[in-house]
């Protein structure tokens, strides 16, 4: 058997960075869970970004997310960043924009990495900084009848 580091699976791929995107139309855990597919991978982990029924013990009622033009771009800067840090193998990153309901998918992540504990440190990175540094806002509607503007 060849040593570790001599198989070329226990780095990251040249190009993972597999799918990027801003969407207006319901996400789908399939397809970026497809795209994360890689034979030297021996973990993928998946963060799933729902819309819930309250925030800060206040009814939420809806909500909307709205984005700067370069939120794509920026998505794509902060994946790569990610995947230069862990040897990603593959890497997908989808966000909803418009208007949600609660239950509806808002943000879909995943990260394929040849070890389970590189893929789940890479992936809570991956959602960590998106939310910190991509400019994508939350407007939610509570039940009280007032409203409040989060996000990067």
């Amino acid at each position: 058997m060849a040593a570790t580091n001599d198989h070329p699976g226990e780095y990251a791929a040249e190009d993972p960075v597999k799918l990027i995107g801003v969407r207006e139309t319901p996400l789908s855990l399939d397809e970026v869970f497809k795209a994360l597919g890689d034979d030297a991978a021996g973990g993928t982990a998946l963060f799933v970004g729902t819309v819930r029924n309250h925030d800060g013990g206040a009814g939420v009622d809806a909500l909307g997310y709205s984005c700067h033009p370069s939120a794509e771009a920026e998505m794509r800067r902060v994946a790569e960043k990610v995947a230069a840090w862990y040897p990603v193998r593959a890497l997908a990153a989808v966000h909803r924009v418009g208007d949600l309901r609660v239950g509806d998918l808002a943000v879909v992540v995943g990260v394929s990495c040849p070890h389970r504990g590189e893929a789940f440190e890479a992936c809570r990175k991956l959602i960590d900084d998106l939310k910190h540094e991509v400019p994508i806002w939350k407007h939610q509607r509570f039940s009280d009848g007032t409203e409040e503007w989060v996000g990067a």
